[in-house]
């Protein structure tokens, strides 16, 4: 098992930037691709960014060249450095793990979830 812990959301203006860290513990050697993925109200949980341990990552187009991923290793935790904010990125945020060593876009492809983060996004 694995248990993953997310920090750092809040409330925050369109334009400022918000920096979310998911925390692992457990059976932490037995994952390899760490993620964010965010649920708005009402809408289906989507894919943000991926990183391998490798530090290969991908982005969901909505996100890329505002959002960066990173992990460290030896900590066991992933980071989400998100830039330039807007209304539309307002939901919950959850960090998600996965056993499998390849870069996954698919909700169903990942193991572990922890329990989210919420981010608002005011005008």
């Amino acid at each position: 098992q694995v248990q993953l812990v997310e920090s750092g959301g809040g409330l925050v203006q369109a334009g400022g930037s918000l920096r979310l860290s998911c925390a692992a513990s457990g059976r932490t050697s037995s994952y390899n691709a760490m993620a964010w993925f965010r649920q708005a109200p009402g809408k289906e949980r989507d894919f943000i960014a991926t990183i391998l341990g490798s530090g290969s990552s991908a982005y969901a187009d909505s996100v890329k060249g505002r959002f960066t991923i990173s992990r460290d290793n030896a900590k066991n935790t992933v980071s989400l450095q998100m830039n330039n904010l807007k209304p539309e990125d307002t939901a919950v945020y959850y960090c998600a793990v996965a056993l499998r060593n390849q870069i996954l876009r698919l909700r169903r492809s990942y193991d572990y979830w922890g329990q989210g983060t919420q981010v608002t996004v005011r005008t």
